[in-house]
């Protein structure tokens, strides 16, 4: 059977619609940049105190009313108690110099009654601040973010069965919509709790528009234009957006001014639905096939190229009424042996990479005292790693390619322990690099799973992957908590999971430089693991060996 991939040849790699299609889709994934960590902002807790309201207070008491405390050498105010109101009141009125004739450590204190006063030197206002989300209600912070990550574990999963039941460009729209109006609908919040909503199901659209532009361009696009839009573009789309977020923010100080600025950007991709097609691969997989032709001579005028009179020969609709259509769903993923061991080990692979992108990315977000400064040096790393993604789809296999990035991320981890307190620069380099490796990894894996799977199961597989490896995102907050008691546990506990999946991909199957499945049977098969040694001739007598051996 002649593939798609052989039958759209004449459009060449490059040509006017090839252009169109890639640049259009990275430019669609630019706003999951700004809504995966728009929460560094949004939930960064400025300098605050217990407010003082205004009364008989001598500027002395004002100053003293709130209690201090020492943290690495130097005094700082406490954020979530005050001397009592009501006594010092009384002290001031009596004309009593705090300090010298009352000593400040004997008196009474207080929680916050009357709310606290937030530092404007950074942000104008915060969710923190906005809702009072410190001292007893400082719980909701970290929880926020699980709230948002949980919807997109849930946005994931569905979306790629949808897309594969529907077609890619509807999902893809639909879930840019809900981006864009829940992050709109969210500066409405009157509440705590109806924002965590909302972030909720702004979510379900964050990671499920990403992963539906990948697969409708690795689907559209062939040859090496896949591999530069698959393991490239599509990431430095996603590390544009995450740059420009702090830039936004700097000049934006207010969370909803923010988030108004955001989310009427994305409302520039709407006339993006007359130029960007459904994917042919998609089309020909439902039986559709003169809607798939059509897309394609489309394209061919486009690239000015002549068409076939024939371009799917194989793909007649004779051949598609004689076999009945199948309806396929995640439960094709652990039917079958072969795809329950390759789902399994990619699960397990994405899972640890994602866990541990987001565990340095929340942790070089304290690399520097200046929040847009460590964003922004959190995100610049990423544009050299999807460049070496990008040039190790082009020349390295795939499996090799994953253990080797796996491997160097486990080893500057694990070598951060060694590092004397004196050399702080070489710590923070090793972290730097580890968080290098990961995201080149965390690109080129999206990519490799894309080729694993045929057409009438592609976005579903990629969809349950990434569903998994976003449970690790939810996790990551947890593990930074684990510093408190061992500094260097959770580099250990990074570096040991790079390692097991560095091992678990050793049995994954090898896609590089073969077309993209379309049905099971043309699927990769999974290789099993062959002593150097024993070449495949002696083997039965090495196994009679062994057999006869002990008895």
């Amino acid at each position: 059977m002649k593939d798609y991939t052989h039958s759209i040849a004449f459009l060449g790699q490059w040509g006017r619609f090839q252009q169109v299609i890639f640049f259009l889709l990275c430019i669609s994934i630019v706003p999951n940049g700004f809504g995966a960590f728009t929460l560094v902002f949004l939930m960064d807790v400025p300098d605050h105190h217990c407010l003082v309201p205004e009364g008989n207070l001598t500027e002395e008491w004002r100053e003293a009313i709130i209690p201090m405390k020492m943290v690495n050498g130097k005094q700082e105010r406490i954020s979530c108690s005050r001397y009592k109101l009501d006594v010092v009141r009384n002290l001031s009125a009596q004309g009593f110099v705090p300090g010298r004739d009352v000593n400040l450590t004997e008196l009474q204190q207080e929680r916050c009654v009357d709310g606290w006063s937030y530092s404007k030197d950074i942000y104008q206002s915060t969710l923190v601040s906005e809702f009072d989300l410190v001292c007893s209600e400082q719980w909701k912070q970290p929880f926020t973010s699980t709230v948002f990550y949980v919807g997109v574990v849930f946005g994931s999963f569905f979306a790629g069965q949808l897309s594969d039941r529907f077609g890619r460009k509807p999902v893809l729209f639909a879930t840019m919509a809900v981006q864009t109006a829940f992050t709109f609908a969210q500066i409405f919040s009157v509440s705590w709790l109806m924002f965590t909503i909302l972030l909720f199901f702004n979510g379900l659209g964050q990671m499920s528009n990403y992963i539906g532009a990948l697969v409708l361009g690795a689907e559209t696009l062939t040859g090496n234009v896949r591999v530069l839009y698959s393991s490239l573009g599509t990431c430095l789309g996603f590390a544009i957006g995450y740059m420009m977020l702090p830039l936004f923010a700097y000049f934006i100080r207010d969370w909803k001014s923010l988030l108004v600025a955001l989310s009427v950007s994305s409302l520039v991709y709407l006339p993006f639905w007359w130029f960007i097609p459904e994917s042919p691969l998609w089309l020909l997989s439902q039986g559709r096939v003169e809607e798939a032709e059509a897309i394609v001579r489309k394209a061919a005028k486009w690239n000015k190229v002549q068409a076939p009179r024939v371009i799917f020969q194989d793909y007649n609709v004779d051949e598609t009424k004689m076999r009945p259509k199948e309806h396929h769903s995640v439960l094709d993923l652990v039917r079958n042996s072969q795809l329950r061991v390759l789902t399994f080990i990619l699960c397990l692979v994405s899972f640890n990479m994602i866990f541990g992108y987001y565990s340095l990315s929340l942790n070089t977000a304290q690399l520097h005292a200046d929040p847009y400064i460590s964003a922004f040096l959190s995100a610049a790393v990423e544009v050299p790693a999807y460049i070496s993604s990008w040039l190790a789809l082009l020349y390295l296999p795939r499996r090799v390619a994953v253990i080797g990035i796996l491997l160097l991320e486990a080893v500057p981890l694990y070598l951060i322990q060694l590092v004397p307190q004196s050399l702080p620069n070489l710590a923070l380099s090793l972290e730097l690099f580890a968080k290098y490796s990961i995201t080149t990894g965390v690109s080129l894996m999206f990519a490799y799973i894309a080729e694993l799977y045929p057409t009438v199961l592609r976005n579903t597989a990629t969809g349950i992957c990434s569903t998994v490896s976003r449970l690790g995102s939810c996790f990551a907050p947890m593990l930074l908590q684990q510093s408190i008691y061992f500094k260097y546990l959770p580099y250990i506990i990074l570096a040991t999971m790079a390692a097991v999946s560095a091992f678990a991909a050793l049995f994954l199957p090898e896609s590089f430089g073969k077309p993209l499945p379309e049905t099971l049977q043309q699927m990769p098969k999974i290789e099993r693991l062959k002593c150097p040694c024993i070449t495949e001739k002696e083997t039965p007598k090495a196994a009679g060996a062994l057999l006869e051996g002990p008895l």
